[in-house]
């Protein structure tokens, strides 16, 4: 709307972290903008940036009008949705944040699945760590959030929740892979890959390790979960995954998975979620039904 033109100025000057960078962005002169900003000011009666020496950053007060200025264009895409929803369209954009796994299988079978039935509806999918995730929906720049073992939880509206288990991922030839069930001693007689610390899969290993007599021998690490489930196919080592991150037919690329026993590696959950008490626009609101649908109906693929 054009009213919140001048107070998104303030949002852009915030992120760009100077008048002049954000005066390039919005192709407008930093004269001009400068003009706005102190206008703005001037008008609420308190200082919005601090000017520093090589720069700009937010006052209390700006910080405050910024989620102003967030929360209102979230009620307007919302007010768009169901306008659009009362002329039998659906339209609108939905923002997601979510863990690594859940980008290679899960998300792109759900997004197409939605889009077939209003093609009308753009998508943002986001990668964020456990902690950007909670950040993002926040700060409104996600709607819905998919996160594996999640930091804070702080104003965080759970939607639900889904077990999941940790799988041991290896060639087919593997000596390992004739067993159905894992334990971290058997584990223990390879080399393994491991994600980094911030994963909630590492995390989860780590504390396991803490309890057990087990060692692991660790020969990679690394923060792509894409690459610890394929790289087992050049190699006898032994990679981790959850059941979200992983193709759904056993054996496909010549890999296998199996669980590592609950007893050694308890389960982890991982959490649907949205902002505490926002309204989310209708588009995101039914794709969040749609997730938890599919999710629940996932639950026993691996089980």
């Amino acid at each position: 709307m054009p009213e919140l033109i001048p107070l998104s100025y303030v949002e852009t000057i915030a992120k760009a972290g100077s008048i002049r960078k954000a005066a390039d962005t919005l192709a407008i002169t930093s004269t001009a903008l400068n003009r706005r900003v102190l206008a703005l000011e001037d008008e609420f009666g308190v200082p919005i940036f601090e000017r520093l020496p090589r720069g700009v950053r937010l006052t209390t007060a700006g910080e405050l009008l910024v989620q102003h200025i967030r929360s209102q264009r979230s009620d307007v895409a919302k007010l768009q949705s169901q306008i659009a929803d009362l002329k039998g369209e659906r339209r609108g954009h939905v923002s997601i944040a979510c863990s690594q796994a859940l980008l290679p299988y899960f998300l792109p079978a759900e997004i197409a699945a939605y889009r077939k039935q209003h093609t009308a509806v753009t998508f943002g999918v986001y990668l964020r760590d456990r902690a950007a995730a909670e950040q993002a929906l926040a700060d409104f720049s996600a709607d819905v959030a998919l996160v594996f073992e999640p930091v804070r939880l702080s104003n965080v509206q759970v939607l639900a929740t889904f077990p999941q288990t940790v799988y041991a991922v290896m060639r087919a030839g593997h000596p390992l892979a004739r067993r159905g069930v894992i334990r971290l001693g058997d584990v223990s007689q390879y080399p393994v890959g491991l994600p980094t610390s911030p994963y909630g899969v590492r995390q989860l290993i780590d504390h396991a390790l803490v309890r057990s007599s087990a060692r692991l021998d660790v020969a990679i690490e690394s923060d792509n979960f894409q690459f610890l489930r394929r790289y087992p196919a050049e190699d006898d080592l032994i990679t981790f995954q959850i059941p979200i991150g992983l193709p759904g037919q056993d054996g496909m690329d010549g890999m296998v998975v199996r669980p590592v026993d609950a007893r050694d590696i308890p389960q982890g959950l991982l959490y649907l979620c949205q902002l505490k008490n926002r309204t989310l626009p209708v588009a995101a609101a039914k794709f969040a039904v749609q997730l938890e649908r599919s999710l629940v109906e996932q639950l026993g693929e691996f089980e």
